[in-house]
């Protein structure tokens, strides 16, 4: 019997959104959540898998409060997007940037759960891409809505809970923990 080596999905793009220096401080398990992060795109990177940068401008761009947060680093030629808006697509070359690396699918990976990764997961789905969530690299701050404090754990829970029940015909959709995301097929 012959066992096929593993091999780059060659639709499959590692989309890391605002971990930024100025976005991440006070937001749950923050250390933790980057150094799944940081072990999520040193695996995608090992495997030949693209890793694009998502970096929210009103952050203050050009300040250290714009750059990566520890120990996160973008590596030559990896695409980063600038965005103003939640939506990583609003007004943004990030469709060109996915189309030019023959994107199909995202791993999504960010900061601020309930606003930039929710919505921009959900208009990715909606732009027709498969997408998994990486259920332990996403974070946000804890909230108060209409008089209820809600906690950035979660937050968190609720948009893995949302998006593990996102259907759209003929799409996958997925929840995952960063070490067992599946960036690499079989032939």
């Amino acid at each position: 019997m012959r066992v096929e080596a593993a091999q780059p999905d060659a639709g499959t793009v590692v989309l890391v959104i605002d971990m930024q220096a100025g976005v991440l401080p006070g937001c749950f398990d923050e250390e933790g959540v980057l150094s799944r992060t940081d072990a999520l795109v040193r695996r995608a990177r090992r495997e030949g898998v693209p890793v694009v940068w998502v970096h929210h401008d009103p952050v203050g761009v050009g300040t250290a409060d714009w750059e990566l947060a520890a120990p996160l680093e973008r590596a030559e030629g990896e695409p980063l997007v600038r965005k103003s808006y939640r939506d990583a697509f609003a007004e943004t070359d990030l469709r060109t940037v996915l189309d030019d690396l023959g994107a199909t699918r995202l791993v999504v990976a960010g900061a601020q759960s309930d606003f930039c990764v929710r919505t921009t997961t959900q208009r990715a789905a909606a732009e027709g891409y498969d997408v998994t969530l990486v259920r332990d690299a996403h974070t946000t701050v804890d909230a108060t809505a209409d008089g209820v404090t809600i906690s950035g754990a979660q937050i968190v829970a609720h948009t893995n809970m949302y998006f593990a029940g996102l259907r759209y015909p003929g799409q996958e959709f997925a929840v995952a923990r960063h070490d067992e995301v599946a960036l690499v097929r079989t032939r």
